[in-house]
């Protein structure tokens, strides 16, 4: 799944709640459980960087990932508004 498939998703999720979901619970628990995951997730990259092995680093970086995806569909920001920004920064 592409990122933006995924994040599709996390916000069809914001909009259309489906019961027993990851993402609907994260969601509803708001913003500072969000940014708890995404710290946490952000700290198992590393350790997973550091001892852990190639698969893992590719396990972690993939929860990272959609951790900030849910955090971005939060706060209303698009995918495409991150890579315009890295695009800018690009130049």
């Amino acid at each position: 799944m592409n990122i933006d498939a995924l994040y599709d998703v996390i916000c069809d999720r914001l909009t259309n709640p489906k019961t027993g979901s990851y993402t609907v619970s994260l969601l509803q628990q708001g913003e500072d459980e969000i940014l708890k995951k995404v710290g946490e997730e952000a700290v198992e990259v590393i350790l997973a960087a550091k001892d852990q092995g190639r698969q893992r680093v590719i396990e972690e970086v993939a929860d990272l990932t959609y951790h900030v995806l849910v955090l971005l569909a939060a706060q209303k920001i698009r995918p495409e508004e991150v890579r315009g920004e890295l695009s800018r920064r690009h130049k």
